[in-house]
C-alpha cells in the first residue's frame, strides 16, 4: 500500500493561482482517500481564499481527509524537530516543522514544492506530476 500523503498548502495556493481547482487536480492523480491534512494547512490555505464558493468546496474536501489531530506531544515533536534541523542544517519554519511532524505522525510523505522540506531528515517528499506546476 502507498503511503498516505499529507497535502502541504502550497499545493493548494500555487494550483489557485495558476487558475487551477486543487480539489480536481487532487482527485484526478492521487487515491484520495490517502491524502491526508492538518490545522495548519488549513489554516493556511483557507485564510486566504476570497471566495466564499471556493472556500466551502476546499472545506469540504479537507472535512472528509485524513486528520491530524494537534495535541501537545505533536507540537513537543514538532519543536524537536525544528530544533534539529536548526543545529545540523538549514533551519525550517516552525510551520513547516509542525507539517512535517503531522506528516510523521501519519506515516506519510509530503506532497510539496517547498524545497525547505527537503532539509527534514527521513521526511518522504512527493512533487506535482509533470506540466501542472
Amino acid at each position: 500500500m502507498d503511503l498516505p500523503i499529507l497535502v502541504d498548502s502550497n499545493i493548494y495556493i500555487g494550483l489557485m493561482r495558476r487558475g487551477y481547482d486543487p480539489v480536481s487536480v487532487l482527485f484526478e492523480h492521487y487515491d484520495t482517500t490517502n491524502l491526508v491534512t492538518c490545522g495548519m494547512v488549513r489554516l493556511e490555505v483557507l485564510r486566504g481564499v476570497r471566495i466564499p464558493k471556493t472556500a466551502d468546496r476546499l472545506t469540504a474536501f479537507m472535512d472528509v481527509m485524513q486528520y491530524v489531530e494537534a495535541d501537545a506531544q505533536l507540537w513537543s515533536e514538532a519543536i524537536a524537530l525544528a530544533a534539529r534541523t536548526d543545529r545540523k542544517v538549514t533551519p525550517v519554519s516552525a510551520t513547516d516543522a509542525f507539517i512535517a511532524a503531522c506528516a510523521f505522525r501519519r506515516g506519510a510523505s509530503v506532497l510539496t514544492e517547498d524545497k525547505d522540506f527537503k532539509f527534514i531528515a527521513d521526511l518522504p517528499l512527493l512533487s506535482l506530476p509533470p506540466g501542472i506546476w
